[in-house]
């Protein structure tokens, strides 16, 4: 696959053009053909965006840390990292199975938003954490006014937990479906009360709705 005109649209040439591809290779790919598939890479991302997003935060939003973690949790959910992956036509370079590429994978959210993630990494393997932070300032702060109005449910939910001192856990307890095509249902416990379900086509989302059922319910106390 030609990844030159992707390299082009983030500005950035790999010098190990496997790491990108890597970085590009979701796991229905991998099972079919025995190669690594892209998980690490989105761990190592993950972190990494999270790491830019702080830094730009703190130097450009001078609010209290209760609003900056706020808004960084709006800035790297899903919702918003395929924003991103959207502006650069990520979904049109992901390297699908058969099957995923045959049931709508491309335009999936999740794998997406995965795949946006396992880039950075990629790019921070292949270069310096200056180097994706370079990047990011190219391809996700200028849409940051855009995702930071997103509604983020688990961080509503999360500050009135906290209000009142109590704790709260996620469970994803239920999937159905085939895997190219799954479906999720999450659970959140505040203490052991079971406050909320929520169903999605990605465990993020599922939780996202679960916190949207049990912010719900404290309104209606």
């Amino acid at each position: 696959m030609e990844f030159l005109k992707l390299e082009t649209q983030i500005n950035y040439f790999f010098k190990n053009e496997s790491l990108l591809k890597l970085a590009l290779t979701h796991s229905s790919y991998a099972n079919e053909h025995g190669v690594e598939c892209n998980e690490r890479l989105e761990y190592l991302g993950d972190a990494v965006l999270e790491l830019c997003m702080s830094q730009f935060l703190y130097k450009n939003v001078h609010l209290n840390e209760g609003v900056l973690s706020k808004n960084r949790a709006k800035a790297v959910c899903e919702e918003a990292l395929n924003v991103y992956a959207k502006k650069i036509h990520l979904g049109d370079f992901i390297i699908l199975g058969n099957g995923e590429e045959h049931s709508g994978g491309r335009t999936r959210p999740a794998i997406i938003a995965d795949a946006f993630e396992a880039m950075l990494g990629a790019i921070l393997l292949d270069s310096s954490y200056e180097t994706v932070y370079e990047v990011v300032e190219r391809i996700v702060f200028p849409y940051y006014d855009q995702v930071v109005q997103f509604k983020d449910y688990k961080s509503t939910f999360q500050e009135h937990v906290q209000a009142d001192k109590r704790t709260l856990h996620y469970e994803i307890v239920k999937e159905t479906g085939p895997a190219n095509d799954k479906t999720y249902e999450a659970v959140v416990y505040m203490d052991d009360i079971l406050m909320g379900k929520g169903i999605g086509k990605s465990k993020k989302e599922a939780e996202q709705n679960a916190a949207k059922e049990a912010l719900k319910k404290e309104v209606r106390k």
